[in-house]
């Protein structure tokens, strides 16, 4: 069973994130599954800080940012969400290629939703785990 309420599809997720920071830092999400979205940030001179590692921050951009776009799809048409909180543990560096991460919920309420996000390199060694808590705003 799926957890979509509004119809999902990466172009339309892709297109949402047009002209912002998402796309200014070359995140793209590449999978959709019954229970998770999934999208990946390149480790290049945009994301590197400056000791040539993936910024940390940016591996927070994309779990935020699969979190958020995960919130809203499985939410009812009209509600959105908000971040309300965020955590991540960064426990590898990644230097080149890839970071892919998948978002999973936790937790689908009414007024909030918790998702998981799982970070990997292109060896699919975990690199950062992040939760965030998403605030749920019905329609006004």
């Amino acid at each position: 069973m799926t957890i979509w309420k509004k119809p999902i599809s990466l172009e339309a997720c892709n297109q949402t994130s047009e002209n912002t920071a998402v796309t200014h830092l070359g995140i793209e999400f590449t999978d959709i599954g019954d229970d998770y979205l999934r999208g990946r940030v390149p480790v290049d001179e945009r994301t590197r800080q400056p000791f040539g590692l993936l910024h940390g921050g940016v591996s927070v951009v994309l779990a935020e940012t699969l979190g958020s776009i995960g919130a809203f799809y499985a939410s009812p048409e009209g509600h959105r969400g908000v971040g309300l909180d965020i955590n991540a543990n960064h426990l590898r560096a990644a230097t080149s290629g890839w970071v892919t991460g998948t978002a999973r919920p936790v937790h689908i309420g009414r007024t909030t939703q918790v998702w998981a996000i799982e970070m990997v390199n292109d060896a699919g060694e975990l690199t950062c785990v992040s939760r965030i808590t998403m605030a749920m705003l019905a329609p006004r």
